[in-house]
């Protein structure tokens, strides 16, 4: 385990904004400073005992997603100083749980099957006494479960992975179900495989072998908007962003993210892990989007996406994609031979995908694709490019925590930070908090997005001992037990639930 001092960076703004964002009349007299401080941590368990959490302001409980011991943990922060945990809930006869999600005083969990490519299921839970009210059940591998903003509703993003010899791959599919009547519809992406030309030559991905658009998609994290009526939905694989119309409970849209170019200004990054400097340089090459987490939020009236750029490889004993720049046939007036590309103090090292690149279908590649966008990025609700944070989180993390920096370089070949979570800190209608938490550096970044043509970089937190942050949750002031706002950091490869408080 990595032996990190503790970095705290608070910062303490007091910003007075004129941005009336929702129906909502912000309060003057509210505090909308920023000044997150670490307040306690708990220790879960070992590794993946600490995933995803959920909070229940009923209660004031956290359930957190224990796949290490197949339960859901449950930690009463009723007084934050002395957080407790109690009895878990035990899932072994149902499978491995992904993701849960409460709602006034419901708990949903996702939990895969054995094997994970048949059906899953969302079970239902009362939270005043835990007690096991529904189950349903729902497409394969269901990845992440949420409710609707009215309540009303579960929707479940159902990844569909196959297994490991590549020779089943279910669909890719989103569940909806009504908690009024108890019903679940299913959708898959079947739809959309007359379009896939038409997806790919804007940048979406369909790979697998042998695999229809509507096996290769894997649904990953799901946004949805303040009135309930429209769900978006991560295909961290395939580039893209789906869109659900959760009245008529059909996939509208898919759009495809395209590709970031790390040769313009301010794209810049460390392709390697090998050459002995962290140093971020312009390169020719390009990075697909691939979203992990997605979280949406009306701002000054208008309705945006925000993403984690991860980047996800496939991987598998039947099929892989994977291969390093060195390993590559590049094409020679592309990328002349003069400039040791495939050095491994340059870009040899690199990490990128076999299934892009050979343009002219020669057998070299004309481009090189690398997996991630290495940044955030801000998306309009039909899938338009807003801003991306460029090389700000590699810049912030490397001038804060050099000895971090793409965990302490040896992730630079690969994708870098890894930003993988995502969650918004709304305060009042006047000020937006962005918090991204980085998986290899075991951070979470903190952006003013108040204007998001313009987010403003704060400060990074980070704890002794945490590693991978998997999941962010973000509680507002009114349901804190404390009455300030609290960033909760489900940290995976650790199996610690950490609390930071917002000091106003």
């Amino acid at each position: 385990m990595k032996n990190f001092s503790t970095l705290l960076m608070g910062v303490c703004l007091v910003i007075t904004m004129s941005c009336n964002t929702d129906d909502t009349t912000p309060n003057p007299e509210v505090n909308t400073s920023v000044n997150f401080k670490f307040k306690t941590s708990v220790k879960i368990g070992g590794e993946g005992a600490s995933e995803i959490t959920a909070y229940d302001q009923l209660s004031k409980k956290l359930y957190t997603v224990n796949v290490a011991s197949n339960q859901i943990a449950i930690t009463n922060i009723s007084n934050l100083s002395t957080p407790v945990q109690e009895t878990p809930i035990d899932l072994t006869t149902f499978g491995s749980p992904n993701s849960v999600a409460v709602h006034n005083g419901r708990l949903a969990v996702a939990v895969e099957a054995n094997p994970k490519q048949n059906p899953g299921k969302i079970l239902l839970y009362n939270t005043s006494d835990n007690s096991l009210t529904n189950e349903f059940t729902v497409g394969a591998l269901p990845d992440m479960v949420t409710f609707s903003k009215d309540g009303n509703l579960l929707i479940s993003a159902n990844e569909g992975e196959p297994n490991a010899d590549y020779t089943n791959d279910p669909k890719g599919s989103i569940s909806i179900i009504n908690l009024l009547d108890t019903s679940v519809t299913t959708l898959d992406f079947t739809e959309f495989n007359n379009q896939e030309e038409a997806l790919e030559n804007k940048g979406f991905r369909v790979f697998g072998p042998n695999a229809s658009l509507a096996e290769d998609v894997e649904p990953e994290y799901i946004a949805v908007s303040d009135d309930s009526s429209t769900a978006w939905v991560s295909l961290q694989e395939n580039n893209g962003i789906a869109e659900i119309n959760l009245i008529s409970k059909k996939i509208t849209a898919i759009y495809p993210l395209g590709y970031k170019d790390f040769n313009l200004s301010g794209n810049e990054l460390d392709a390697s892990d090998k050459d002995d400097v962290k140093e971020l340089k312009s390169w020719p090459i390009f990075g697909i989007y691939q979203p992990d987490a997605i979280v949406t939020a009306t701002i000054n009236g208008v309705n945006y996406i925000f993403s984690a750029n991860e980047g996800d490889a496939r991987d598998y004993d039947g099929f892989s994609e994977e291969d390093r720049v060195e390993d590559l046939t590049l094409d020679k007036t592309v990328f002349p031979i003069s400039e040791d590309y495939q050095n491994k103090i340059h870009l040899g090292r690199l990490k990128t995908t076999t299934s892009l690149g050979d343009i002219d279908n020669d057998g070299d590649h004309d481009a090189i694709y690398s997996y991630g966008a290495r940044s955030f990025s801000i998306w309009s609700t039909n899938g338009n490019l807003v801003y991306d944070s460029g090389n700000s989180i590699a810049m912030e993390t490397l001038k804060a925590t050099p000895n971090r920096f793409n965990d302490d370089d040896g992730r630079s070949d690969d994708k870098g930070a890894e930003p993988e979570s995502l969650e918004i800190l709304n305060i009042n209608n006047q000020r937006y908090i962005l918090f991204v938490g980085l998986e290899r550096t075991d951070q979470v970044l903190l952006y003013d997005i108040t204007n998001p043509l313009s987010p403003q970089f704060l400060t990074i937190l980070s704890h002794t001992g945490d590693e991978a942050p998997e999941g962010l949750l973000a509680i507002t002031a009114k349901d804190s037990p404390s009455g300030n706002a609290l960033l909760v950091v489900s940290n995976e490869d650790s199996g610690t639930l950490t609390i930071y408080e917002n000091n106003k």
